[in-house]
């Protein structure tokens, strides 16, 4: 019981250390995130049609 209780109390120390995003931050990062997300997504889609359509040729 020792063993967690020195856990949490070191898992607390730790989170008031973490340095936590602003707001206009998280704006940032979601949106490059989302962008980046739509981009594979987008690119993906294009190399499995075009291998789609090669397996079909041949």
């Amino acid at each position: 019981m020792k063993k967690i209780a020195r856990f949490i109390v070191s898992v607390k120390k730790e989170l008031k250390r973490v340095r936590w995003p602003k707001k206009k931050e998280m704006v940032v990062y979601s949106t490059a995130t989302i962008v980046s997300i739509v981009f594979f997504m987008a690119f993906f889609t294009l190399v499995d049609s075009v291998i789609g359509l090669l397996v079909k040729v041949f």
